[in-house]
């Protein structure tokens, strides 16, 4: 029985985060875009939802450190403006968080957003974890989120699961998180919203 539990449990994450090829940004490139978020140093947690089933779809992580990035494990997003080294997006300025969010919450998902303030130690840790876990394998992408949250002084507790949503159950119920759904009713073929946000981020002013 358990081994049929565990090749479930496997099956939805293969359904879920899948490796796309993404052009691996040089360092003058990061350096140019890096930016950092004025608030207090914080993660938050993405988990991509399917409205019709509630299967969790994909998981990322956004660390507010010495610079604020996305750990994109196995990702899709895509624009021209934000360089990617191993699965790590740079340069996630408002405008880009936004794009990002909005990129996955379409018609057939909605975006569960989970925020916990952190000590700048915690998420210089995060940030650091980041830069060296990538390039993830495709559907690995909840596992290696869990597997960095584990690494993180006072996350210790956190369980690996490949499943993005019992993650985000882990998340969600530590002292301080705060957990909103964003919704939005575009098409639902991803690759059109990433397309028409790069073209928004592409935009003068």
């Amino acid at each position: 029985m358990k081994l049929i539990f565990l090749a479930g449990a496997l099956a939805l994450s293969l359904m879920a985060c899948t490796r796309q090829s993404a052009p691996q940004a040089d360092d003058a490139t990061v350096a140019a875009v890096r930016y950092r978020d004025p608030g207090p140093a914080k993660l938050t947690l993405y988990t991509m939802v399917n409205n019709r089933s509630g299967a969790g779809a994909h998981t990322s992580l956004m660390i507010n450190a010495s610079e604020r990035v996305i750990f994109d494990p196995a990702g899709s997003f895509w624009a021209d403006i934000v360089p990617e080294q191993n699965d790590v997006l740079f340069g996630i300025t408002p405008a880009v968080e936004t794009a990002y969010r909005g990129s996955h919450a379409r018609e057939t998902h909605h975006v569960v957003v989970q925020e916990l303030e952190v000590s700048p130690e915690q998420a210089e840790a995060a940030y650091r974890l980041a830069r060296t876990m990538g390039p993830v394998p495709g559907a690995y992408c909840a596992n290696y989120t869990a597997r960095l949250l584990q690494q993180i002084p006072g996350f210790g507790d956190i369980k690996v699961t490949f499943q993005p949503t019992k993650l985000a159950d882990q998340f969600g119920s530590r002292p301080g998180a705060v957990t909103n759904k964003y919704y939005e009713q575009d098409d639902a073929d991803l690759q059109k919203g990433l397309a028409a946000n790069n073209a928004k981020l592409n935009q003068p002013g």
